[in-house]
């Protein structure tokens, strides 16, 4: 069985919970009461988006060679970038 990668962007919700979106999979994005939950749903989510582009004989795009990952950056350091 292959293994299909997904870069997935975690976002905390004001009101609680998390919004999970897959920016290679245009409107694939869900919703779970804590962080858990919201990686259980966004997985249902890609597998049902991956099943319809199969049914509709689409390309399944992954993010194989690519990731995500956070830069530190302090104040200073990004006005001298800038000045």
């Amino acid at each position: 069985m292959k293994v299909l990668k997904y870069n997935v962007i975690f976002r905390s919700e004001p009101e609680g919970g998390f919004t999970a979106t897959v920016p290679t999979l245009p409107g694939c994005i869900t919703y779970g009461k804590d962080l858990t939950t919201a990686q259980t749903m966004v997985k249902d989510a890609i597998g049902g988006y991956v099943q319809s582009l199969k049914k509709h004989r689409k390309p399944v795009p992954t993010d194989d060679a690519s990731f995500i990952t956070f830069v530190d950056l302090t104040y200073a350091e990004a006005t001298l970038v800038h000045a």
